[in-house]
């Protein structure tokens, strides 16, 4: 991503959606001093998804963002598989600009293609999507990036092979790869990585305590991948 320069440590806004999972019950006010902590340590990069809590960790993070200069801070955000097969003209193209206005943005930076695979719709469901994104969607996204609406884009999701599956179809700019590059699981150290080196693709490394158990060691109620 010649054009974007990351930070090396990005932010993501999950539980800030407070939708009943991780980090559920975290008031916006207790959240700006990490905002704020975060913004003064160059980490800029935030990344939210509109089903984290339904639109609830746009809001959020959108109230930190607003008044400071567009340039200081990048976000990415994430489209549904679900929008890709939509019935719409161009469902792409609505869900993110449905986003932007959520947000109050002129545009993201990068924009995900969010938890497309069979750990997470299972395998008929996923079927159709990953036809829908290898037939439709690849190339709405294209030209969005094209048209430079956004910088990059890309696939954030929890499964190495869902990746290999769709780099064997396009090359993408950025990956985020939730839960497989840790010290409990290098499952894409195998093929993914060097893939990405050889198409020049970002990785950008998600779910680097794999949901919590490497933060917290194994205490009850720990967590491992979800």
């Amino acid at each position: 991503m010649a054009d974007i320069k990351l930070p090396k440590i990005a932010l993501g806004a999950w539980a800030w959606g407070n939708d009943g999972t991780f980090g559920s019950g975290i008031a916006p006010e207790e959240l700006k001093p990490i905002f704020d902590a975060a913004m003064s340590a160059g980490l800029n990069l935030w990344d939210t998804a509109y089903v984290y809590g339904m639109g609830t960790s746009e809001k959020v993070l959108a109230g930190f963002l607003e008044g400071l200069p567009r340039e200081s801070y990048l976000v990415s955000d994430k489209l549904t598989p679900q929008c890709i097969d939509a019935s719409v003209a161009d469902p792409v193209a609505a869900m993110h600009d449905m986003q932007l206005d959520l947000m109050g943005l002129d545009r993201f930076d990068i924009l995900f293609v969010h938890d497309i695979g069979e750990f997470t719709h299972g395998r008929e469901k996923n079927a159709g999507h990953m036809k829908a994104f290898v037939e439709n969607g690849i190339k709405r996204l294209n030209d969005l990036r094209d048209q430079g609406v956004i910088k990059a884009w890309g696939v954030g999701v929890n499964e190495v092979e869902v990746l290999l599956e769709i780099m064997g179809h396009t090359d993408l700019d950025c990956i985020l790869m939730a839960g497989r590059y840790s010290l409990l699981d290098r499952s894409a150290e195998r093929e993914l990585l060097p893939l990405c080196r050889e198409r020049g693709t970002s990785f950008i490394i998600g779910g680097v305590f794999n949901s919590g158990i490497l933060a917290t060691g194994p205490v009850p109620g720990a967590t491992f991948n979800y």
